[in-house]
C-alpha cells in the first residue's frame, strides 16, 4: 500500500491543532469530558486524512491511524518535556510511559475517522457516465 503523505501530514496538523486548542480550553475539566474530546479529536484528524487519501476504507483507516498517532506523539513529546521542566524527572518519566501506552488507543479513533472519511469520499464521487453517445 502506498502512503499518501500529504493526507497524513494534513491529518497530523489537524490532530495537533485540535489537541493544542482543546488542551488550552479544557484545562481542569473532568476526565470523562476530556476523554470525549480526545475521541472527537482522533476522529476528526483521521477523517481529514482518510478523506484526502481516498481509496478503500482500509486505506483510509491506515492513513487516519498514522496521522492521529503522529499528532499524539508530538503532543506527548511536548507534554513530557514540559513536565520535565516543571515537575521533575520522575513525573516526566511517568507521563512518557503512560503516553506511550496510550498511543495505541489514539490510533483507534483515528482509524475509525479515516475509514469514514475515505468511505465518504468514495460515496461523493460522481459516477462515470455510461452509454452510447447520440
Amino acid at each position: 500500500m502506498d502512503i499518501n503523505w500529504t493526507a497524513v501530514v494534513t491529518g497530523f496538523v489537524m490532530t495537533l491543532a485540535l489537541g493544542f486548542i482543546s488542551g488550552l480550553i479544557y484545562v481542569g475539566s473532568e476526565a470523562s469530558v476530556v476523554l470525549l474530546y480526545w475521541g472527537g479529536i482522533g476522529i476528526l484528524g483521521g477523517l481529514t486524512a482518510g478523506y484526502l487519501a481516498g481509496g478503500t476504507v482500509s486505506s483510509g483507516a491506515t492513513h487516519g491511524g498514522i496521522a492521529t498517532v503522529f499528532g499524539s506523539l508530538v503532543l506527548l513529546v511536548i507534554a513530557t518535556f514540559t513536565t520535565l521542566l516543571f515537575a521533575g524527572l520522575v513525573a516526566s518519566f511517568s507521563v512518557l510511559v503512560l503516553g506511550i501506552l496510550m498511543l495505541a488507543f489514539y490510533a483507534v479513533p483515528g482509524a475509525l475517522g479515516g475509514a469514514i472519511g475515505s468511505w465518504t469520499k468514495h460515496r461523493r464521487a460522481a459516477p462515470e457516465p455510461t452509454g452510447a453517445r447520440a
